[in-house]
């Protein structure tokens, strides 16, 4: 929720007049709504409400904005700030709630898979380019960051899955990747995780702002800090979805 209101934020100051309120109301419920169905804790028509919400956008949008106010880009962008925050995040209760996962405790492991790669991969990014950085990756939309610091990123996520494959997923999970494969996962969530910072990093420069907000005092705002797993976590889970991934151990 707080991540919508912040995305809502940069829209406002990109010149767009997103649904504030409601894309940060909806943005929250809709992982409980996810969590939920998941779980078998409740059932919401997800396909219903999702288009009730369109509509109910589109609606607002004619009687709130009008030809002026570009109506039309307001709804599209108060549904996409729902969607890129809430709906992103929601992956995590399709991992913890994956087909192979046997218990809580399992769950929680699968879950911190894309959480592990990610720090790994920011951390060493920021130290490789700190130390090694000459060449900038993208100046136009992240200044500081450097192809040494994106490789250092890479090879640090390679590093963390196969580490976390064989230490965690294993003995508390009991799943398993074959060594090769857990290091191409770790490759694939290392990308989308310095891709999705690259997002935000150019979401603030059409906003023309530095961070996007000051929620976290010296860390900038929810989306300066979650930026990364926006794309990690449901990349993992597209992963995961593919035959022979995952195996559960045999004991």
């Amino acid at each position: 929720a707080l991540a919508a209101w912040e995305y809502c934020r940069l829209a406002v100051a990109a010149g767009h007049a997103p649904f504030t309120g409601a894309a940060t109301l909806l943005a929250g419920l809709l992982p409980i709504a996810v969590a939920g169905y998941l779980s078998g804790t409740f059932a919401p028509p997800v396909l219903a409400l999702g288009a009730m919400v369109m509509l109910g956008l589109l609606g607002a949008a004619l009687f709130r904005r009008g030809p002026g106010r570009h109506p039309l880009g307001a709804a599209a962008v108060t549904l996409f700030a729902v969607l890129y925050t809430g709906g992103t995040l929601s992956f995590a209760y399709a991992l913890r709630y994956h087909n192979y996962v046997i218990d809580a405790r399992g769950g929680t492991a699968l879950l911190l898979f894309p959480l592990a790669i990610a720090w790994g991969t920011d951390t060493a990014a920021y130290f490789g380019g700190k130390s090694l950085g000459r060449h900038k990756l993208m100046p136009a939309v992240s200044p500081a960051k450097t192809i040494e610091g994106a490789v250092a990123g890479l090879v640090a996520g390679m590093l963390v899955a196969w580490g976390f494959a064989q230490w965690v997923l294993v003995p508390y999970a009991s799943l398993a990747l074959a060594p090769v494969t857990a290091l191409l996962v770790g490759a694939v969530i290392s990308v989308a995780t310095q891709l999705g910072d690259l997002v935000e990093s150019l979401l603030k420069r059409e906003a023309g702002v530095k961070d996007s907000s000051k929620l976290i005092p010296g860390h900038g705002g929810v989306l300066d800090r979650l930026d990364s797993l926006f794309f990690a976590v449901p990349v993992m889970y597209f992963v995961l979805t593919f035959p022979h991934v995952l195996a559960p151990v045999v004991r």
